[in-house]
């Protein structure tokens, strides 16, 4: 499918994961060919001008002192990452984030805590995470990105890296639309498709949670606004 030819590709790594507190510190933001080759690649590392934590730390590999030897400020780091994406977006490019609300969230809350405009709208948008979901709906077994590299046969060298994450999740996405391109679900404009990852995303949250509800635990339902913005 022509949509699939060229994809962005979009990751970050943070300083932990509530959405609305947390500060981004490494980000990327590629464009894969229809071969799954990078040819366009843009890579940061912010000061995110507080403490990272440990256990974050441990995940990606950039502590405090490396950040504020590496980085740059947050604002400038935060500001040029949106408008990469809005670039993307402006061309209709569909850009690809596993779990998209909590990269997209995380990146509003930091650009409106940085002064800087945020996306609006933050559109096309695919999800690997969510189509997966809507299309293997009953495969057993863990979602997390690793685990659809190996259902899809995509390489991931370097977890909880962003370029490599995003690059696999790129790639995790086109073999999905090598698989199942033909299913009216995936048919239609890049706007198209993101609408129906958008109610779908939001059909899985809802399903999750009644789920935990019956199981004695209480999660967050969405909320009003419109993905990827509603994991926020």
């Amino acid at each position: 499918m022509n949509y699939a030819e060229r994809i962005g590709v979009f990751d970050l790594e943070t300083t932990g994961l509530d959405v609305r507190t947390e500060r981004v510190v490494t980000a990327f933001v590629g464009v894969l060919d229809a071969s799954g080759a990078v040819i366009e690649s843009t890579a940061w590392i912010a000061d995110p001008g507080i403490e990272i934590p440990a256990i974050a730390a441990s995940v990606h590999g950039f502590t405090t002192e490396r950040a504020r030897a590496e980085g740059r400020p947050a604002a400038q780091v935060v500001s040029e990452v949106v408008e990469a994406l809005r670039a993307l977006f402006a061309a209709d490019i569909p850009v690809v984030a596993y779990n998209a609300a909590y990269d997209f969230s995380l990146l509003h809350y930091d650009a409106l805590r940085n002064g800087v405009a945020p996306l609006s709208p933050a559109k096309p948008i695919f999800d690997p995470l969510i189509v997966d979901k809507k299309l293997d709906t009953y495969r057993k077994g863990s979602r997390r990105l690793v685990d659809a590299c190996d259902v899809y046969g995509v390489v991931l060298d370097d977890a909880h890296e962003a370029k490599s994450d995003a690059v696999a999740a790129g790639r995790v996405m086109q073999a999905i639309l090598a698989k199942y391109g033909e299913k009216p679900e995936l048919q239609g404009s890049t706007a198209e498709i993101h609408d129906r990852i958008a109610v779908w995303a939001r059909q899985q949250a809802e399903s999750y949670a009644d789920w935990a509800a019956k199981n004695g635990r209480t999660v967050s339902r969405p909320g009003a606004g419109d993905w990827p913005l509603f994991g926020g």
